[in-house]
């Protein structure tokens, strides 16, 4: 179950985050509060997997792939551009949360 809660809660911060977009610097108070219910839904489930997942492999998952959908949504939904350092920014990323969970307990 734990699991799941850093799922939805990635999946809550990167509405959230899309949602800020869309707010359009608080000019749209239906997406900002859309935003605010998000990340209060995003930190309540990430509490809620930190009651099983340790706080480094968790916290490394939640920011890699949310920073990875994000920026895939900046591409995708918002029509930012990709370029091959952004591409390879978001592969250093996912290396670099692959690396934190081969790392291991420490036990």
């Amino acid at each position: 179950m734990h699991w799941l809660y850093l799922a939805l809660a990635i999946a809550f911060e990167v509405a959230g985050t899309a949602a800020m977009k869309l707010s359009d610097g608080f000019r749209k108070p239906g997406w900002a509060v859309a935003m605010f219910v998000a990340y209060i839904a995003c930190f309540s489930l990430i509490t809620l997997a930190l009651r099983r997942i340790e706080l480094g492999t968790a916290y490394a998952i939640w920011a890699g792939v949310g920073t990875a959908v994000v920026a895939v949504l900046g591409v995708a939904v918002f029509g930012e551009t990709l370029t091959a350092l952004k591409v390879a920014g978001v592969l250093l990323i996912v290396l670099g949360v692959v690396a934190l969970n081969l790392g291991g307990t420490g036990h």
